[in-house]
């Protein structure tokens, strides 16, 4: 059942959470997702099978939590992930982030290290909104962000969404290549050889941004998606390695 969180703002971030022992995971999506996709549904299941306690949840203007989506920023959906991680699990957590999740979930563990019992990120998209928004612009499409405030971006096939000023200047306050990040805890990067979206060659510079026990694993013929069923049993298994590195707590 779907429960919502109040910020102190009074937005109301929607959630999924079921109750068992810990470590328990948690679920970071991706850049205009939700939390119903197929990848968070699995680390869920999987979690109930465990018999672990699991949260997966919608940051401000995804999927069912208020807000619009073109009023967000990198700023604004870490927070969102602090209060989830602060008010709704309790002990030691794997944090599990997919594409944009992979940044927040980097922001997270930055922020609080101690509350970090593992990490597994899926094809990670660190300081996506320099490294593949700003930096891939044409002159005219940056001029109209600085000077409209927001640019539409609309793909050959899917849904279009706005880029705004906000985001890319928000990104710029939480960049994270380049600053070395120690944990004392495990770390598994996944990301496949055929990601259009997100080139593993950005993934992999994660290696030189967490420190300890980390290992990056390239999945050949994977796309961004990294759903499939044979991707679904590699986190899975993942997953179970790293619970089985860490205390119970």
């Amino acid at each position: 059942m779907t429960e919502f969180l109040t910020r102190r703002d009074g937005e109301q971030i929607a959630y999924h959470r079921i109750g068992g022992r810990g470590p328990g995971l948690m679920w970071l999506g991706g850049f205009n997702s939700d939390m119903n996709g197929t990848k968070a549904q699995a680390v869920e299941a999987f979690a109930a099978r465990e018999g672990r306690a699991s949260v997966r949840f919608d940051y401000f203007g995804h999927g069912t939590s208020s807000g619009a989506f073109r009023d967000g920023t990198i700023s604004r959906w870490r927070d969102d992930a602090l209060a989830v991680l602060d008010q709704l699990t309790v002990g030691k957590q794997v944090l599990i982030g997919s594409s944009m999740g992979g940044w927040i979930t980097t922001l997270v563990a930055a922020a609080r290290p101690e509350r970090i019992a593992a990490v597994v990120l899926i094809a990670p998209a660190p300081d996506l909104t320099e490294e593949l928004m700003w930096k891939r612009m044409p002159p005219e499409i940056r001029d109209e962000v600085l000077t409209k405030g927001s640019w539409f971006y609309q793909p050959d096939d899917g849904e279009g969404y706005p880029i705004s000023r906000s985001l890319i200047e928000s990104g710029r306050e939480n960049l994270v290549l380049g600053t070395p990040l120690t944990l004392d805890a495990p770390v598994r990067i996944l990301h496949g050889t055929d990601d259009k979206d997100v080139p593993w060659q950005l993934g992999v510079k994660l290696l030189d941004v967490y420190q300890g026990d980390v290992t990056f694993t390239l999945v050949k013929g994977a796309n961004h998606r990294l759903s499939s069923e044979a991707n679904l049993h590699l986190l899975q298994r993942t997953l179970e390695s790293v619970l089985k590195d860490v205390a119970p707590c």
